[in-house]
Parts: structure tokens; sequence; C-alpha cells
């Protein structure tokens, strides 16, 4: 009869410590990454693309040249 008394004691401290993970608390989320910067930078071709709209812009004068000397 001293048996069972020991093993309801036992399983009762088991169910009891076992309760104690229920009210931990959560682990916090990890921190989010920051945002990505804006945009591309315009450091390296900067020239090129001054040099291609210059170059445009002068075909586009010389076809407007170019239809205006066919008209007269």
């Amino acid at each position: 009869m001293n048996t069972v008394p020991k093993r309801v004691l036992i399983i009762l401290v088991v169910f009891f410590l076992e309760q104690t993970n229920v009210f931990a608390a959560p682990e916090p989320p990890p921190p989010s990454t920051p945002p990505p910067p804006p945009g591309l930078p315009l450091d390296g071709a900067l020239y090129i693309l001054v040099m291609l709209s210059v170059c445009y812009g002068i075909y586009k004068l010389n076809q407007i040249k170019s239809i205006k000397k066919a008209s007269n």
C-alpha cells in the first residue's frame, strides 16, 4: 500500500513540472532586415547616358531639318 502513494506523488510531481513549460514566454521574433536602398546610384555610366542623349538629340534635329528641306 505504500507504493501506490509514491507512484501518485511521482506522477503529480512530473505533471506539475511539465506545466511550467506552458507558462513560459515565447521567444521574441528575430529582428527584421533593413530595407534595401532606393534605386541604383548613377555614378559610373552617367557620362555614357549624357553622350547618348546628345547624339539622339542631334539625330532628331537632323531628321527635322531634312523633312523641312524635302517639303520646300
